[in-house]
């Protein structure tokens, strides 16, 4: 069996750590969704961005799809999220 080079082994540990960073980057994202034409505001974990400018997500706080022609989608934490959702 061949022995394992230093080259090989910093494939392999780059590797590792590449998709150990894909893997935690990957657990959860925070939005909050500014409806710019209401002033109303809602929070969400995924947003569907359409070809044409409109959002669509899943309100956290009533469960309801909600589509906005006109939005601001900001990146949140997720203790900026608990705070102001029922996911407490």
């Amino acid at each position: 069996m061949k022995k394992a080079t230093w080259g090989n082994k910093l494939i392999i540990i780059f590797t590792i750590i590449l998709f150990g960073t894909i893997f935690l980057s990957g657990c959860a994202s925070y939005y909050k969704v500014k409806d710019t034409q209401s002033g109303s505001v809602y929070y969400t974990t995924e947003v569907d961005r359409s070809g044409s400018g409109s959002v669509k997500f899943k309100d956290a706080n009533t469960g309801s799809e909600v589509t906005l022609q006109s939005s601001e989608v900001l990146e949140i934490n997720e203790e900026e999220y608990k705070a102001n959702t029922k996911k407490k």
